[in-house]
């Protein structure tokens, strides 16, 4: 579909792309994305940015929370040795016109054109997308097995696991029983990795947080509390 970026004085650039899939003319602020505005077919361009005047008031006061979430994120560049568990990423400019992002050999490659820089939004964005693709990869090698394991030393049983990109909770257990956990578990200690697993394991026994729950979970995890306190202080998001 067509698209325009337009600088708008006092806010911003802002991308204004025609979708298929709009009915009505939304407007999306997102940190390391920017602004972008979705246009329904058949909506004119002048249209669009005559709505878009109107909503300048909005837009600046999102704009100026994203900034202060974005000031609050990591800086990723090639002196950050940042690793996951088992990759490690590399960063390296190249004659390109297109930022790659590949997970291979224990590394996260990302190579990306020389006139970008480092700290720009498009190249924080490819670096945090291949961290959750090496983290997706960790997950799928360490996570069934370790989840079984503690199913069967503690005689929990479950349905099925499920793993996700979740950034709004570590894992969840439904009523059938089926789990859901995190990829980003994988930032995590061992140990709280295994506390979590627990967490949602003694939700197939009881489906809520209550005394009973709370006294299994202690008994198989042997201090419930204090580690869920320790995992208060870990955020899911990568920051």
């Amino acid at each position: 579909m067509p698209e325009k970026i337009i600088h708008f004085d006092g806010v911003s650039d802002i991308l204004f792309k025609h979708s298929s899939r709009s009915r009505h003319l939304s407007i999306s602020v997102k940190p390391f994305v920017g602004v972008k505005v979705s246009i329904p077919i058949g909506m004119s361009y002048n249209c669009a940015i005559r709505l878009v005047i109107d909503k300048q008031v909005w837009i600046k006061t999102h704009l100026d929370k994203m900034k202060e979430f974005e000031s609050q994120q990591t800086t990723f560049d090639e002196n950050s040795g940042y690793c996951t568990k088992h990759h490690k990423l590399e960063l390296r400019k190249a004659n390109r016109k297109k930022i790659s992002v590949r997970v291979s050999k224990g590394k996260i490659n990302v190579i990306y054109p020389t006139d970008l820089k480092c700290d720009s939004i498009e190249i924080q964005t490819a670096i945090r997308k291949g961290i959750e693709r090496a983290l997706k990869v960790e997950a799928k090698k360490y996570l069934p097995e370790k989840v079984k394991g503690l199913a069967v030393k503690f005689e929990f049983n479950f349905n099925k696991l499920t793993l996700k990109n979740i950034k709004s909770r570590w894992g969840s257990c439904s009523r059938k029983n089926n789990i859901n956990l995190s990829i980003h578990l994988m930032r995590l200690p061992d140990h709280l990795v295994d506390y979590v697993i627990l967490h949602e394991l003694a939700h197939t026994v009881h489906h809520n947080h209550g005394k009973h729950f709370w006294t299994l979970l202690d008994k198989v995890t042997g201090g419930a509390k204090s580690l869920d306190k320790e995992l208060q202080k870990y955020r899911i998001a990568i920051y």
